[in-house]
């Protein structure tokens, strides 16, 4: 049986990345591009993906009627579900946007999945992509494990691990072979400047403040975007039916760590003299509930499926960077909204 599979939000920053890996790596696939094209889904992102064996259709995943007629309609064979919104501080301000979203629409996709494939469950995959952030926070020397209990302390990181007990629940129930990741922070190309490193590099761009929450001590562990795709090619063809497997780089950094670093390289790339751009670190006051620190033990995934990272940080943090560099009209077109017409 060909593969068709349905990747949901590949038109934002990781979708977009697996969708092209995907229909470059397998053309025997057919690799379907679900995405609503919300304010963090660009085209853009995927303008240059012309393959035979791509399609990109606009849509939403809390339509359950659009989405029982797209499975039918494209024989879908499996899922690889990334759709979600994913920034805790918009979850802090509209929590049901992330109810709705993350958690109803991927009930939509369970039960889609669940009735078209009834006939032989067996012969499909419903990969559920997740985050770290379920886990809640860590003391200094501890790291989650694929069986630390949940303990979300944000809207957002509540919303995804619901949708992750309702991954589960299905598999349970319903039999639905399912496979869960949850990985620590993602950076690299076309990263939606809400977050950390693509709104600082804008801003030393800018010469603006850098807000740094608190003091700028909290701690992530950071994946450069590829290698997190290689992990997801990795549990989709080889993991095992019903498991977790956690993704990270074991490369923790605090956050202000993390942008020193990063002034330093733009400071080098910008030809500005040394120190220029950390002068612009401003400290905020910090986000409501931030947990101190997040850790992947990324032990399961390197024995069982042969995956480690393999870019390193400062390596990946200049990719990123010179991206951005080289690609200004991408970020232009987002500050103006050019990107959504």
């Amino acid at each position: 049986m060909k593969k068709s599979i349905l990747i949901t939000g590949g038109a934002g920053f990781i979708g977009s990345h697996v969708v092209r890996y995907f229909s470059n790596q397998y053309t025997d696939y057919q690799i379907i591009n679900l995405d609503k094209l919300t304010y963090a889904g660009n085209k853009e992102n995927i303008s240059d993906i012309v393959n035979s064996n791509y399609e990109f259709i606009q849509g939403d995943i809390c339509d359950a009627t659009f989405i029982d007629a797209l499975f039918k309609d494209k024989q879908i064979t499996d899922v690889i579900h990334l759709a979600a919104e994913s920034h805790v501080d918009r979850s802090i301000e509209d929590p049901l946007a992330f109810v709705n979203t993350n958690v109803i629409g991927t009930v939509n996709l369970l039960n889609a999945a669940k009735s078209y494939w009834a006939d032989d469950l067996d012969a499909h995959l419903f990969y559920h992509v997740s985050t770290d952030e379920v886990y809640g926070s860590l003391k200094d020397g501890e790291f989650f494990l694929e069986t630390t209990s949940y303990d979300p302390q944000s809207p957002y990181s509540a919303s995804k691990a619901s949708s992750d007990h309702f991954v589960r629940a299905y598999a349970n129930t319903y039999k639905l072979p399912i496979v869960v990741s949850n990985c620590s922070n993602n950076y690299g190309p076309n990263q939606f400047p809400e977050k950390l490193i693509p709104v600082c590099i804008q801003n030393i761009l800018d010469e603006k403040p850098l807000p740094i929450y608190g003091e700028g001590v909290n701690v992530r562990d950071w994946l450069f975007v590829h290698d997190h795709v290689t992990a997801i090619d990795a549990i989709f063809h080889k993991g095992k039916r019903g498991d977790t497997y956690n993704i990270g780089g074991f490369n923790e950094w605090k956050n202000i760590d993390l942008v020193k670093t990063l002034c330093k390289v733009m400071d080098e790339k910008l030809g500005r003299e040394k120190g220029h751009s950390e002068k612009l670190i401003t400290f905020v006051k910090d986000r409501a509930g931030h947990d101190m620190r997040y850790a992947i033990d990324s032990t399961k995934i390197s024995k069982e499926l042969d995956w480690k990272p393999s870019v390193q940080f400062e390596e990946g943090l200049a990719k990123t960077v010179d991206w951005y560099l080289e690609n200004g009209q991408w970020m232009e077109n987002i500050r103006t909204g050019e990107y959504r017409k």
